[in-house]
């Protein structure tokens, strides 16, 4: 009696463990996932190469096609890639171009753009929403930050422009509501897209 008591105690003692929070709530900071910067246009970068002081390009800002102009080199793509990415991308193009063998490159972000996206229709707070830095930003986030769903808010369908460096436009449609309110159907996912700078977003009205 005594052994099956203890057990029973030890099982109470775990529930507030795994029941976990509620579904609906904001998600906490340790709960957005950790994510290495990616470079965006409008920063401004610094590139040097390891012995060689004549290549280093200081203080040079990210163009709005993605760009940077390196010495001896035309532009180079960075946008949208993190630090080591863009770091392997500029030393590719120098060895590609003949120009070094084995460059150590080093990226260091002097000045960041501003990191926005822009929600509008159906929101309590409609607007521009500012993205941290260094950690993902969903589309659960901004709803959260944006003051949750009207009541004639069409949140299945929650429409997401992107525009990308060569100027040209992508669609997403998002069921948002099954991921906020967890649902197990194959659009739940929908709610952990990630949203990038300068992404617009739209929620429609219910169809009546």
């Amino acid at each position: 009696m005594i052994t099956t008591t203890i057990l029973i105690a030890g099982a109470l003692l775990l529930i507030p463990a795994v029941t976990g929070r509620a579904q609906g709530a904001a998600p906490t900071s340790e709960e957005r996932k950790a994510a290495p910067y990616r470079i965006t246009r409008g920063d401004r970068i610094s590139i040097s190469i390891l012995g060689e002081p004549e290549l280093k390009v200081a203080g040079t800002r990210v163009e709005p096609v993605g760009t940077v102009n390196l010495v001896l080199i035309k532009d180079v793509n960075v946008a949208g890639l993190n630090i080591a990415e863009a770091e392997a991308r500029v030393a590719k193009a120098y060895q590609d171009g003949r120009f070094l063998r084995s460059p150590r490159v080093n990226i260091t972000v002097d000045e960041y753009a501003p990191r926005t996206v822009i929600v509008s229709g159906k929101v309590n707070i409609q607007g521009r929403q500012e993205i941290p830095p260094n950690a993902e930003f969903t589309i659960k986030d901004l709803i959260f930050k944006a003051g949750g769903f009207t009541d004639t808010a069409r949140s299945s369908a929650v429409k997401v422009t992107r525009t990308m460096p060569d100027g040209t436009q992508k669609y997403f449609i998002l069921d948002v509501e099954s991921g906020i309110k967890g649902r197990a159907n194959s659009n739940s996912k929908d709610a952990s897209f990630v949203l990038e700078p300068d992404d617009v977003v739209y929620v429609p009205e219910k169809l009546i």
